[in-house]
């Protein structure tokens, strides 16, 4: 249980993806213009992460060393169909919204990484574990800097009025120089809040 611990403990803060590997910074930026793309976009990839983690695992053994890459490729591109279909059927605003980022899954490299770094070498379990934690980060990242980019460009929060009809949006935030600010200033704050700790969440 507490190398469980520690794997989720570790995807979210100590390898988070986002402000301390600074990996798939794409749809970091493109899809934090609203708190809710972001969630949606967070359990597509944390799902897909989940999956293609534990069939890689499982397959490791199996999977020759040269075409490994186009193994795990075919594997994270089967999930990502998968997600694509259900956003289709159940929640065509969301995957409308997120557009090519979520076909773009196949190819994120924090999916690619945690496939050749942590699932080809570890057990079924870890891997899934891993896969949790890394996508809670993820996933937890990206809100973040949703909910700032929301807030200053729009007033709102997950679409709701928070600031009252007199507040004057900052229309730059949810433009792309707004989104490099907001990240590298929360990315800088994080990483100052870790240091403090040692290095450890």
């Amino acid at each position: 249980m507490k190398k469980i611990l520690k794997v989720i403990k570790n995807g979210i803060f100590n390898e988070n993806p986002t402000f301390r590997l600074v990996l798939g910074t794409c749809p970091t930026l493109a899809t934090t213009t609203s708190a809710i793309n972001s969630v949606g976009m967070g359990a597509a990839f944390t799902f897909v992460l989940i999956g293609s983690n534990m069939v890689i695992s499982m397959l490791k053994n199996f999977i020759p060393e040269q075409v490994r890459i186009p193994a795990y490729v075919v594997v994270i591109a089967s999930f990502v169909t998968i997600v694509q279909l259900l956003l289709q059927a159940f929640v065509p605003s969301l995957n409308e919204s997120l557009g090519i980022f979520i076909p773009l899954i196949v190819v994120n490299c924090i999916i690619l990484a945690r496939a050749e770094s942590f699932a080809s070498k570890n057990g079924v379990v870890a891997s899934i574990f891993d896969g949790v934690g890394i996508g809670i980060g993820f996933t937890g990242a990206i809100t973040i800097i949703a909910i700032i980019r929301e807030v200053l460009g729009n007033g709102t929060i997950f679409g709701l009025s928070v600031m009252g009809a007199a507040y004057q949006p900052a229309l730059m935030m949810i433009l792309a120089p707004g989104g490099f600010l907001v990240f590298g200033v929360t990315m800088a704050i994080v990483n100052k809040i870790t240091e403090k700790r040692g290095g450890k969440a």
